[in-house]
């Protein structure tokens, strides 16, 4: 055991005298009060010591105790349906045993060491096992069913293994390792958070994530592995894009980390998902979820801390082969606490007060998604998507935490004040937004939805683009200088800004659309553009043209219910034509 002295206590930084012999990134126990820490420094026998815990009371010549091992996370079967804060203690345990405030220095293990798990195996004596094979299976929750993996440094034979009901720390059997000795084996392993868990090969994302938002899948979409940043001001939607992709994305599990924000948005978090039913499963949203609260009230130096430990659970599950998304809301907050911490250890700034190792920690973070081939005999495939928030003041983008995650990332959803005060949501800006996947995904949507899907999405892109170039010009001279044909550009734009992209996150049938019925949207707004063009041509007004009663339908079909929406947009293209048509006619009587 190594035992040290404080010298100075200055925030969450505290340093130790006497540390020698211990490593770079050891979690120790500091005061009488066992303050969790972790050593980020090392000068001689000096450490200096981030401590996760309010240091108020602790002072000089008050010991500090290293436990010889590096943060480290607890996985096994539990993980699912709980919250966490950001080193991986379950709050609600912490409730039960100290109230509604979490005490100082208090511990709790992370898995239940009571609750009771059934395990089944089909292993046997003799049987060898390698790093990553399945000893057996756990059914975590009703969605979830848990592989008990062989860790990535182990391989042997199995000497003793077998079914029946255990605890996380009971022996569900024996393997013979490599070495000659016998280990016992349990449900659960632990990985430290700051070394990413190794697999057999990272392979191209070439499937999408498919998230229910109708601007991200058909204009920015990302793909399954993938990496994506939504910067944005204050009040601009960021949060509730999020919630949106926790709760409709197309993967199997979602690590939820609420890093640095305020206290009432984890609140609705807890509130929302245990209410809300998984469009694929039909079963809470909390059976696939795990939830880390690092709220803006709770110590600084613990924000960075919940970002490794979330991204090492995704890993975990993402090695049984699931497809995981992370969440993190938002890297600004953790950026903020890396300052603070930089600035107390007297580091040499960087751009705006950031460390200069900004851009590589959070390189770290976001290489740690990916598509890859698991290890173990099995050959599972498991993604990680990594989606981070950020909250630049102001909302400059221009400011160094958003541009150094911009040149990390692949898909960037700007965003827009504007758009948000204009109550257009999501709001993100189709001029400054891009994803980098598009190409790369368009044999799966050409496959799964339409041959023509990447077709209709350029036409929205261009067409909006358009649109923009012409407000210039209706801003100098007015909508009357334009010619029919332009005016119509700014119609169909008009609708597909408010009739496609727009989309209200708490109504139950627009909050989550289906690809076949985004790309038949698409179908009916381009089908009256292309049939009004040819009316104009044949002398329609276009004052009566986009005042046609079935420009309010059009209007109306997002809110239409998947099962019903053939039906109603068939009637609705019969009635472009009809419309379409006795204008036409007018027009030529006229």
């Amino acid at each position: 055991m190594i035992e040290g002295k404080i010298l100075k206590v200055s925030g969450p930084l505290v340093v130790a005298e006497g540390m020698r012999e211990a490593n770079m990134f050891d979690v120790v126990h500091v005061g009488e009060q066992r303050l969790i820490g972790e050593i980020i420094e090392m000068h001689g026998d000096k450490a200096s010591i981030q401590v996760y815990e309010e240091t108020a009371g602790i002072g000089r010549g008050d010991k500090v105790v290293s436990t010889g091992a590096p943060l480290s996370v607890e996985l096994g079967p539990g993980l699912i349906r709980n919250i966490y804060d950001g080193i991986q203690r379950p709050l609600e345990a912490i409730r039960l045993k100290a109230g509604s405030n979490i005490t100082k220095g208090i511990e709790e293990p992370a898995l239940d060491r009571e609750k009771v798990w059934h395990f089944e195996t089909d292993l046997k004596f003799g049987d060898k096992v390698a790093p990553g094979d399945v000893y057996g299976y756990v059914q975590e929750t009703e969605v979830i069913r848990h592989k008990i993996m062989v860790p990535a440094n182990k391989s042997g034979v199995i000497v003793d293994m077998r079914s029946g009901d255990f605890r996380v720390t009971d022996a569900i059997g024996k393997i013979k390792l490599q070495d000659g000795s016998i280990e016992d084996v349990k449900l659960m392993q632990k990985w430290p958070v700051r070394i990413s868990r190794p697999y057999k090969e990272k392979l191209p994302p070439v499937e999408p994530m498919i998230t229910g938002q109708r601007s991200i899948d058909a204009l920015f979409p990302i793909a399954k592995g993938g990496t994506a940043c939504v910067p944005g001001p204050f009040g601009a939607g960021k949060t509730v894009v999020q919630h949106q992709l926790a709760k409709w994305s197309d993967v199997d599990i979602v690590i939820y980390i609420g890093c640095g924000e305020r206290g009432n948005e984890m609140t609705d978090v807890l509130r929302e998902f245990p209410e809300l039913t998984d469009p694929r499963t039909g079963k809470s949203l909390m059976e696939r979820t795990v939830l880390i609260a690092n709220t803006s009230d709770m110590p600084v130096a613990a924000r960075e801390a919940s970002i490794y430990t979330g991204i090492t659970i995704a890993e975990y599950y993402r090695d049984m082969g699931f497809n995981v998304a992370v969440i993190a809301d938002s890297t600004s907050r953790w950026a903020e606490a890396l300052r603070e911490m930089s600035g107390r250890l007297e580091e040499m700034p960087g751009e705006e007060g950031y460390p200069a190792y900004l851009t590589s920690r959070l390189a770290q973070f976001y290489e740690r998604a990916g598509k890859v081939v698991c290890l173990g005999s099995d050959q599972r495939i498991g993604t990680l998507s990594a989606i981070g928030a950020v909250s630049p003041q102001g909302g400059d983008i221009s400011e160094p935490v958003t541009q150094a995650t911009l040149r990390i990332v692949k898909v960037f959803w700007g965003l827009d004040a504007s758009l948000a005060y204009k109550r257009h949501f999501p709001a993100i800006n189709w001029l400054n937004s891009y994803s980098l996947y598009r190409d790369k995904l368009s044999d799966w949507f050409s496959e799964n939805v339409s041959k023509d899907w990447m077709n209709l999405t350029s036409r929205c892109m261009k067409i909006l683009q358009i649109e923009s170039g012409l407000e210039e010009i209706v801003k100098l001279v007015g909508m009357d200088a334009l010619s029919a044909d332009d005016r119509l550009t700014m119609e169909v734009a008009r609708s597909v800004r408010e009739d496609f992209l727009q989309q209200f996150a708490f109504d139950d049938v627009d909050g989550f659309t289906h690809l076949d019925k985004q790309y038949a949207l698409m179908c009916l707004i381009f089908e009256f553009e292309d049939r009004s063009r040819k009316a104009i041509a044949k002398g329609a007004s276009i004052e009566k043209l986009v005042n046609l009663p079935v420009r309010e339908r059009i209007g109306r079909a997002k809110s239409v219910p998947y099962d019903k929406y053939k039906d109603e947009f068939e009637k609705i293209k019969t009635e472009i034509g009809v419309e379409l048509d006795d204008l036409v006619a007018e027009a030529k009587e006229g």
